[in-house]
């Protein structure tokens, strides 16, 4: 009670408070407009914009005051960095929440791998909550590290930070009234807890179906009309910028006053590059405003909108009893962060962070967790019944591949051969947890790469091995030099290995910074580019890093073969 009291003596002006910003513009995002007035500040919690004065205060210096930036799904192993290095990444950035999905390590590393996220995100000035995966592994069609039903997910659901069940990913068995994800999604509303979707494509009475067993969000809109046929059905759309899926230039299209509540911004996978170059949900706001949006509205769709879908009282407006998390920028078009609070302290200044970073928990729960049946290199030989096959061809700026045909070159024995300078290579995927010997091979088209291989650990959701080249000596010296490090990206040329970013957490993350992490990326970035050619106009390791996931259309392949997923079924590599 007597806490509540200063707060209401702060407010209406009868003491002073612990802390005041002046000489700032606020966005408010109720009253849509802007107001000119200080801050108050106490205990962490905005008490009041106005007339105020305090014991200590900080001159915005006519800067505008936006609410902290929420992240509304986002895979932070993606990042490649540990929780306490993500948040030293984003905070300079403006983002003070993000609402984390841990499948990717928990698809090596099972309900370890999610404690240890649990863990490694406490004491940090980012708030992280979580989703449960629900989708481990992604389909029945692959081999991951762990399998987490219901039973195993009830473990961890009543964890204060986590807010319900994450990305619906196999949508195919939730539309069909498949028992076991049943009960996952009857879990989550058990506890009143929410349920997070992934839908590429699905329309119809299927999506219909999808929405009515509760699933509230989708990021995988791609188009205009698949985003209006979600927000017509009452869900929240996530309007995502990514390194691989950069779809906010396209949706922000579709966003209009009447709609744009029910709109949030997401990254989803965003390497760090992307993050320390371009920036996190701050670059949404840029290419949302640059697209025609009010900033308000953009500041909304990145910050309150955010908030209220997921329940988060108190955060997401600079309003009196929100959270002190705030972002000051110089203009409402570029959004150049200058100050990020949290709490009302100060964790980041022109681009630095500002907070000391905690000591990295204890990892031995996750690491050693490369596991391969040994093969030689005529594992990789491809044999085609005809000359024709099928061969995935990927594009730029999207997940989504397509399912071509073409002509191709066999030997005398009916092994594909590809052409000196053709685009058609090999791709591959090695089961690396149980030592199965499960080894998938499947053709490209549009990657590029000639003259070398890239092999990476990180290949959406089972993360397996994945391998990408022209020669077969060349991949397999790239999966070798990944057994060795433990895990991590490699590109080799000419049966040399040019770099390799280790990532000895799940074969998934470093505990290194993300500025470390990103010179070692760019090094290798451009090796990629340069000597082995790799399309300029996709991401090299996260294009690759998706070809093995068996929910995105068109065509993908796994550890156990080629997967049409249009049809949800296997199919062959040689065309009849």
């Amino acid at each position: 009670m007597d806490n509540l009291k200063q707060r209401i003596d702060i407010a209406a002006g009868r003491k002073q408070a612990s802390l005041v910003i002046r000489n700032g513009i606020v966005v408010d995002l109720f009253g849509h407009g802007l107001v000119h007035g200080s801050v108050a500040i106490e205990g962490g919690t905005i008490i009041g914009i106005g007339d105020y004065r305090g014991l200590h205060e900080i001159d915005a210096a006519g800067r505008y005051i936006l609410p902290g930036f929420i992240d509304s799904h986002v895979h932070i192993e993606s990042s490649l960095s540990t929780p306490a290095q993500f948040a030293s990444a984003v905070l300079p950035r403006g983002t003070t929440t993000v609402v984390a999905d841990p499948h990717e390590i928990a698809n090596v590393c099972g309900l370890d791998g999610i404690r240890y996220m649990l863990k490694a995100s406490r004491n940090l000035p980012v708030d992280i909550y979580f989703m449960l995966p629900s989708c481990v592994p992604a389909t029945g069609f692959e081999h991951s590290g762990a399998v987490l039903g219901a039973k195993e997910l009830e473990r961890l659901i009543d964890e204060e930070c986590v807010l319900g069940l994450g990305e619906l990913m196999d949508y195919p068995s939730l539309i069909a009234g498949s028992e076991p994800v049943l009960k996952k999604v009857m879990l989550a509303k058990s506890r009143h807890k929410f349920v997070d979707g992934h839908s590429p494509m699905v329309s119809g009475n299927d999506l219909t179906a999808y929405a009515v067993a509760g699933v509230r969000t989708d990021h995988e809109c791609s188009t205009v009309q698949e985003m209006n046929d979600r927000l017509s059905r009452g869900m929240y759309v996530l309007l995502r910028e990514g390194s691989a899926a950069r779809n906010v230039e396209a949706l922000i299209k579709g966003v209009t006053p009447e709609n744009s509540r029910r709109c949030l911004f997401c990254t989803d996978d965003r390497q760090p590059e992307d993050i320390l170059t371009a920036g996190h949900i701050d670059n949404h706001l840029r290419i949302a405003v640059r697209n025609g949006i009010d900033p308000i509205t953009a500041v909304t769709m990145a910050s309150l909108n955010a908030a209220e879908c997921y329940r988060l009282d108190g955060k997401g407006a600079v309003a009196p009893g929100y959270d002190a998390d705030l972002v000051f920028v110089e203009d409402l078009k570029d959004f150049a962060v200058s100050t990020v609070l949290v709490g009302g302290n100060v964790v980041a200044r022109d681009g630095r962070s500002l907070f000391e970073l905690p000591k990295e928990i204890d990892a031995s729960s996750v690491t050693d967790t490369v596991h391969v049946k040994p093969f030689g290199v005529e594992a990789f030989h491809l044999k085609l019944d005809s000359s024709r096959a099928r061969v995935i061809q990927v594009a730029e700026a999207s997940l989504v591949t397509e399912a071509v045909e073409r002509e191709v070159e066999r030997d005398d024995a009916g092994y594909f051969r590809p052409l000196p300078g053709g685009d058609i290579v090999k791709l591959a995927v090695i089961e690396r947890h149980n030592a199965t010997g499960n080894i998938g091979l499947a053709l490209l088209e549009n990657y590029g790469i000639k003259g070398g291989a890239v092999a990476s650990t990180i290949a959406h959701d089972s993360h397996n091995i994945i391998v990408a080249g022209d020669g077969d000596e060349d991949m397999y010296t790239a999966v070798r030099e990944l057994i060795r490090v433990g895990g991590g990206i490699t590109i080799v040329a000419g049966g040399n290995v040019m770099g390799t970013l280790e990532l000895p957490i799940a074969g998934l993350m470093s505990d290194r910074s993300a500025a470390e992490i990103n010179a070692k990326l760019s090094r290798m970035l451009d090796v990629a580019r340069t000597k082995l050619g790799i399309n300029p106009g996709l991401d090299p390791f996260m294009t690759l890093s998706f070809l093995a996931l068996p929910v995105i259309p068109k065509l993908k392949l796994t550890d156990m073969g080629l997967f049409d997923v249009e049809h949800f079924t296997f199919t062959g590599n040689s065309v009849p």
